[in-house]
């Protein structure tokens, strides 16, 4: 079928070539186009640049020498050259190095036309592996290091006595042959790929002399470092952070493991409960979250989902709500100040009934002098609560209504009025009687 579109867009094309305006004239095939290709195509490795040759004839003028690669019934890769005179033309087409494609056979196709769009066709089976290198590189910011085969197979490992645990690099393989090329493996998006020298974040959880590995196939990595919540492992996202997506249920007992210095972070009370270090009571309504470990700034970033992505409020007032603004930020306003970036909106936990929760500590997640910030349904910018729709009869904030001092809907402390150092505010916002009708309370325990 894929085939079979192509040919059509070329005769398609042919046609708008060559009619007018006015004046379709019917296109009539002629010549006898001849290809001649030998079967060139052995030891073919994943990644390599295939080259061909091919002469080319017929009595009337040629147009173009297309190859094109196909994995079973997919086009994976094409080049075209233009063949405008009888005789000999090279070229080279890429073979895809790509995860997890299995050891088989490919179809290259090679199509010749000439410019009545007549046409001759040659296919070759071409059988393709992943190359069993001597060696790769890990190459690092200040040296290089040779990964040797393991004996698994793709699997190769450097064992130094490297100068850190923390050990980014990238990984690049040797050419082994004239068709071949540099395959490099770098870090994006929070995994390893190809073609790509931003350095993987290898963690070691010993230092001294310890082992890199790196599979070429299944592009597996080690070592890295490991937090587990429940027993799952959380992915990387970068040296940073990691994390995970869990169902998670009101009351349960949640354990992080992996993290030796667990008894210094910060625990955020809106959605974990203490038992003891490492162990937790799951506090928010049960729903799926996100919860993203931040190694540097040492607490767990929650955040309420609707499937794989975070949570807007909904129109019943289900959902999630979410902070963004001046002057707050978990685990301190500080040094995590959210501001006005969306990506780093706080959401608020869901406690039931429509109401939502976020607590706040007097100088640490909450400047005692000057607050401004607001409610938002999403983590970005769109719906937003404001005057009309959120309400309070507090004595600490007032809502702004664009001429009291804030923008409407940013809360600000009441004049005369200071958060006090150390204490504890709790922030609800009760959608319980619509999304439209919110009131805002807050409480210094």
């Amino acid at each position: 079928m894929r085939r079979l579109t192509y040919y059509i867009l070329v005769f398609i094309g042919a046609i708008a070539l060559f009619s007018c305006a006015e004046d379709v004239s019917e296109l009539q095939q002629e010549g006898n186009p001849v290809l001649q290709i030998e079967d060139q195509f052995s030891n073919v490795h994943f990644g390599d640049n295939l080259p061909f040759t091919a002469t080319v004839s017929d009595d009337i003028p040629l147009s173009t020498l297309t190859a094109i690669l196909y994995f079973g019934e997919e086009e994976v890769e094409r080049t075209t050259i233009r063949t405008k005179e009888n005789g000999t033309y090279s070229g080279t087409i890429a073979v895809p190095f790509l995860k997890d494609i299995p050891d088989g056979t490919a179809t290259l196709e090679f199509v010749l036309l000439n410019t009545t769009l007549k046409s001759t066709i040659k296919s070759f089976e071409v059988p393709i592996t992943r190359a069993s290198y001597p060696y790769l590189i890990l190459v690092t910011e200040d040296a290089s290091y040779p990964m040797l085969p393991t004996g698994q197979p793709h699997e190769y490992a450097a064992t130094e006595p490297f100068p850190s645990t923390d050990l980014p690099a990238y990984i690049k393989t040797p050419v082994v042959d004239s068709k071949g090329r540099e395959i490099i493996f770098g870090w994006e998006a929070g995994a390893v790929i190809q073609d790509v020298s931003e350095s993987i974040p290898f963690v070691s959880p010993v230092g001294g002399t310890f082992s890199v590995t790196f599979n070429t196939k299944t592009y597996q990595a080690a070592p890295f470092f490991e937090i587990l919540l429940n027993g799952t492992k959380l992915r990387m996202i970068d040296k940073e952070n990691y994390e995970i997506d869990a169902d998670l249920t009101r009351g349960e007992e949640v354990t992080i493991e992996g993290l030796e210095d667990i008894a210094e972070w910060w625990i955020d009370s809106d959605y974990f409960t203490v038992i003891e270090t490492g162990k937790y009571t799951f506090t928010p309504i049960s729903g799926k979250y996100r919860i993203t470990a931040n190694l540097t700034k040492k607490y767990f970033r929650v955040e309420v989902l609707d499937g794989n992505s975070p949570a807007a409020l909904k129109a019943d007032g289900t959902g999630a709500v979410w902070i963004i603004g001046d002057q707050v930020g978990k685990p301190s306003y500080i040094t995590n100040h959210v501001g006005w970036d969306p990506s780093k909106a706080l959401c608020m936990a869901p406690v039931g009934n429509k109401i939502y929760q976020v607590t706040l500590k007097g100088g640490e997640t909450v400047n005692t002098e000057t607050i401004n910030f607001k409610f938002f349904h999403q983590k970005n910018w769109g719906g937003e609560f404001s005057s009309s729709t959120l309400t309070t009869g507090s004595d600490i904030v007032f809502i702004g209504n664009g001429t009291n001092g804030r923008d409407n809907g940013n809360l600000g402390l009441i004049s005369g009025t200071t958060l006090e150092v150390g204490a504890t505010y709790v922030f609800t916002v009760d959608l319980s009687t619509g999304i439209d009708k919110g009131v805002l309370r807050v409480v210094k325990k």
